[in-house]
């Protein structure tokens, strides 16, 4: 059941297996692009749901909040130019 102003949400059964194990149904891994070997983050909510987010997709929102922080800068790849300058250093 959603509520008013929610996405619809879709719900599946899924069975705690072997050492705590869960697959997903392929119906899902197949909307979030997941491929074994893919992390997650898994968030206990305080009412005990659980909810999975995909690592990929929680770095894409983390980069949208940051965004403002240093417009027209791309810090990523100026983090990388500082660690390949401090590398050539100290090689030499």
């Amino acid at each position: 059941m959603s509520h008013e102003g929610e996405e619809s949400q879709e719900r599946y059964s899924v069975e705690l297996g072997d050492r705590g194990r869960l697959v997903l149904p392929a119906d899902v891994r197949r909307r979030l692009r997941l491929e074994e070997g893919d992390r997650l983050i898994l968030t206990v909510e305080p009412d005990g749901d659980i909810r999975l987010v995909p690592l990929r997709e929680q770095v894409r929102r983390l980069r949208g909040l940051l965004k403002d922080v240093a417009p027209g800068r791309d810090l990523a790849d100026e983090l990388i130019r500082e660690r390949r300058e401090e590398a050539r250093r100290e090689g030499s």
